[in-house]
């Protein structure tokens, strides 16, 4: 591949763990990927470092007052353009001369870059599950309709699409996907508790933001998981899985309909499913280092206990009820563990928001994407009344 046929990146989110990655990907292979634009929410001081060292002359920054900043610092190269709010952010993942967009946006935000980026006919690596999980049937929907892959970063899906690309989908039985526990796979029960938030940022294998950390200590993120890989691989929910992993080497599991399986493993690091989907269909060295076969290596599994993790329970229950079900435990979910981060509800009570609030907000089949962004709203405001009913019960 020469210089002049490089594929041109645009990274929405490039401040995260996610973007991190990603820049530690596209920097190891500068004859093959080129980043020309890039986004975060607020901190434009990173982002001009970014720019500087690739070159981007297309910076985009949700937060209105951030963005008025980083036009008046003088820290970007003279020509620089940049892009504002939600519609900054739907511009960017449009770009003219981009081949793939990388949305690494956290939370429902991300939702109309995605589909921007598909109706302008973008490759797009998705990293954000939540849209997923919101709007899983519209995005799919659109992407079949424009005719864009959608190449998931996510480490397990993206484990998924390594196993099964090239298999006829009737032969598949199931999948499993790898749990590692999270934070708290190791104490008792009783312990949980008096779990600080700074306790559940502590992840045992993965390096990741907070959300999702406190997320894989639930086992929420892989109830999410599921769910996304239902819509990303038109499965019925009885054949989506999950199965504890310590080791996190393992990143999914595929049963045929003949009993064989295929794994996909590699270290506990996001370049190795973020270089797949950027480079893809091509395969080139990874800048981390590969398994050591020379050396001992343990793997693990068992059975999720789901009256320890009631999270995994409630994902299977939307999987099956559909509709705007998935909605729902998205939002609650997000709620309650942002008051469990602000110490206004203990980490059990999280469990109990999502369950209530699944309970109270009426499941139904949306008729079309502003109704799914509504019921995503009605949720996230039950939610904090189930908050203030449980605090007033302290």
């Amino acid at each position: 591949m020469t210089m002049s046929s490089r594929k041109r990146v645009v990274l929405l989110g490039a401040t995260g763990s996610i973007g991190e990655s990603a820049l530690r990907v596209i920097a190891a292979h500068p004859d093959k990927l080129e980043l020309v634009g890039i986004a975060a929410r607020a901190g434009w001081e990173k982002l001009a470092g970014i720019a500087d060292l690739h070159r981007v002359a297309h910076v985009g920054l949700f937060d209105e007052a951030a963005h008025a900043a980083a036009k008046k610092s003088g820290r970007f190269r003279p020509g620089t353009q940049f892009y504002c709010g939600l519609p900054g952010l739907n511009e960017l993942a449009r770009l003219a001369g981009a081949d793939l967009v990388l949305v690494a946006v956290v939370g429902t935000t991300a939702l109309e870059p995605t589909l921007a980026a598909i109706a302008a006919k973008k490759t797009v690596a998705l990293a954000s599950k939540e849209i997923l999980v919101l709007a899983g049937k519209f995005v799919m929907a659109a992407a079949r309709t424009h005719g864009v892959r959608l190449l998931p970063v996510d480490s397990e899906h993206n484990a998924v699409f390594q196993c099964i690309e090239g298999h006829p989908q009737a032969g598949v039985r199931r999948i499993l996907l790898t749990a590692s526990g999270g934070a708290f796979r190791d104490w008792p029960v009783e312990k949980l508790r008096d779990v600080k938030p700074a306790d559940a940022l502590k992840h045992p294998n993965w390096a990741m933001g907070p959300k999702i950390t406190a997320d894989s200590a639930t086992l929420a993120n892989k109830g999410l998981e599921l769910i996304e890989a239902q819509a990303l691989f038109g499965l019925r929910p009885e054949q989506c899985q999950a199965v504890m992993h310590p080791q996190s080497i393992v990143h999914c599991l595929v049963e045929y309909q003949d009993g064989a399986m295929l794994a996909q493993l590699s270290p506990p690091s996001m370049t190795f499913a973020i270089q797949h989907a950027l480079l893809y269909p091509e395969r080139a060295p990874g800048v981390e280092a590969p398994l050591d076969f020379t050396k001992l290596l343990s793997l693990e599994f068992r059975p999720v206990d789901e009256t320890r993790f009631p999270m995994l329970r409630l994902a299977r229950q939307v999987m099956t009820a559909g509709g705007t079900a998935p909605a729902i435990y998205n939002a609650a979910n997000e709620i309650a563990v942002a008051a469990f981060f602000a110490e206004r509800i203990p980490f059990l009570a999280i469990p109990h928001v999502v369950e209530q609030t699944l309970a109270a907000v009426p499941n139904h089949e949306p008729a079309g994407l502003a109704d799914v962004l509504a019921i995503d709203a009605e949720a996230r405001r039950v939610a904090q009344t189930k908050i203030e009913s449980h605090n007033a019960k302290i």
